[in-house]
């Protein structure tokens, strides 16, 4: 069995409400049900937020389907915001059993920005070329990952404080920079899929529109850094892109 994890946490810290992402739950299950593929939902925090961000704690994902008796085969992380169109190829059928991954099209100053910054403080041996850089929001892995992902938690605790101060210091993400470090410092091989696979920054590539142009000329769109209030221009888009494909129902 394959699986789609989505962590879909109600609420942030100081126990305030978060984003809805309740379309693309919906969206993602019609999708998993037609491809025969587990839907597995992460609602409550193993740790506290302030001690554990989300992103991170996506990495326990073989420990939570173990405890919870779910057999799998292949397990993709997705963030929740993002839709997976109706007629998505199963990408399960694509990654060759490789750590796969999409690169992220988006805002190149701030990526290099983020991979100076970490390579600096914590990756000072490993080079790491922009243009394999994955967006951390879709990531498939299968059961040989499961000793990285235990890699990764141990670097996460081993420099906790520190990560925690340059993510608040200098802006460069979470768990996504140190994860694409990680991967090269355990020498995991990776496969790349294509952009339409997870089809990040839409408005920069002047494809997030009314006509939903995205919904023509990709696979899953990623409904990150757009402009305006996260809480209210994600639930937007997501609702208008669920009622595109499926209606009101």
């Amino acid at each position: 069995m394959n699986v789609v994890f989505i962590p879909n946490i109600k609420y942030g810290m100081n126990n305030t409400n978060i984003i809805n992402y309740d379309y693309s739950i919906k969206g993602w299950e019609k999708w998993c049900n037609k491809n025969n593929c587990e839907l597995f939902i992460l609602e409550e925090p193993l740790f506290s937020l302030e001690q554990m961000k989300v992103t991170w704690q996506r990495y326990y994902i073989f420990d939570l389907l173990e405890a919870s008796g779910i057999e799998y085969e292949n397990v993709l992380l997705v963030d929740a915001d993002t839709f997976v169109h109706p007629e998505c190829p199963n990408f399960f059928e694509m990654t060759d059993g490789c750590y796969t991954g999409v690169h992220n099209y988006g805002s190149y100053d701030w990526i290099i920005r983020s991979i100076e910054i970490y390579n600096k403080y914590f990756f000072k041996d490993i080079q790491l070329p922009f243009y394999e850089y994955i967006n951390g929001g879709f990531q498939i892995v299968n059961k040989k990952h499961k000793q990285f992902f235990q890699d990764v938690i141990k670097f996460y605790f081993m420099h906790k404080d520190n990560l925690l101060e340059i993510q608040k210091t200098f802006g460069v993400g979470t768990d996504q920079t140190p994860i694409n470090f990680l991967l090269r410092k355990h020498n995991i091989d990776l496969k790349l899929l294509p952009y339409e696979f997870n089809m990040c920054d839409m408005g920069r590539r002047e494809i997030l529109d009314d006509e939903l142009t995205f919904t023509k000329i990709g696979w899953i769109a990623h409904f990150c850094a757009i402009q305006g209030e996260k809480s209210e221009v994600i639930p937007y888009w997501l609702e208008k892109t669920y009622k595109h494909f499926y209606g009101d129902k």
